[in-house]
């Protein structure tokens, strides 16, 4: 048995697609065993997540997302651009199409500049009630954890926002698991240490929940970090936010978008 599959990046956040817009190839129930073993760095292809592209009834594609820890992630920014890249790049979609995630049906814009491939994601609004979070207690999020003051926003999943003098000293394999794991967090919660870097400009670290580690970017962490910002009055509502891996452009308007870049990394066959 073969299984063809195309390795993409999002200014470094990595995934393995796995098209099944005509035919499921892996198992539904074999799917978070398959992130498991295929995210693996060492002992499989190497990967953040493995993305499924899927028929939709609802929107013009779908897209799934499965994460090293077995679990199903209901939305992620860069991974959804690298969808639609494939999918734009297979002919399977337009300039403008629109993607059914767990998170609801996301609008997306894409194209091709000098051969620089970027897409623009409308992302879900912003949920900053705890219900919404979901989150212990009333109201809106803020609470000490471990010294750091924390935020949290839904922003298609959730995710503590945390404000740091310098990203560059926190030790983020010992707070983000701390603050990841906090009982307030009903469904644990990613975490982001953001550090100001001028006139609505964030530079971010991502600690993100289900890889357990910190990534190079986070799309949906990029845009909770700015809708954190901008709702304390740090940031505007153009905001550049500035990952590990390359800098992401959240702008808040009638719709929330990020936009990004999004790029084949190889394409190959997984042989059993």
């Amino acid at each position: 048995m073969e299984i063809a599959f195309t390795k993409l990046q999002g200014n470094g956040n990595d995934f393995i697609l796995i098209d099944e817009s005509r035919q499921e190839i892996i198992p539904e129930e074999m799917k978070g065993a398959f992130a498991a073993l295929y995210c693996d760095r060492r002992f499989g292809i190497g990967a953040d997540g493995i993305l499924f592209l899927q028929a939709s009834d609802k929107a013009d594609v779908r897209m799934r997302l499965f994460q090293p820890d077995e679990s199903e992630a209901s939305m992620c920014g860069n991974g959804i651009r690298c969808l639609a890249k494939y999918a734009y790049d297979a002919g399977y979609v337009k300039e403008s199409c629109s993607v059914e995630t767990g998170a609801g049906v996301v609008a997306v814009t894409m194209g091709y500049a000098d051969d620089e491939f970027a897409a623009t994601i409308t992302m879900p609004a912003p949920a900053f009630e705890r219900s919404a979070i979901p989150a212990t207690g009333n109201g809106e999020y803020k609470e000490e954890i471990r010294n750091f003051t924390v935020y949290a926003v839904n922003t298609g999943v959730p995710h503590a926002v945390v404000f740091v003098k310098e990203i560059g000293a926190v030790d983020i394999a010992v707070a983000g698991p701390a603050i990841r794991n906090h009982p307030t967090f009903v469904e644990g919660a990613n975490v982001n240490f953001v550090e100001e870097a001028g006139d609505s400009t964030l530079r971010i670290r991502t600690f993100e929940r289900g890889v357990e580690g910190e990534t190079e970017s986070c799309g949906t962490g990029a845009t909770a970090s700015a809708a954190v910002a901008r709702r304390l009055g740090y940031a505007g509502d153009t905001v550049r936010v500035e990952t590990k891996g390359g800098p992401l452009v959240i702008r808040f308007g009638e719709a929330v978008t990020m936009e990004g870049p999004a790029d084949t990394v190889f394409a190959g066959v997984i042989s059993f």
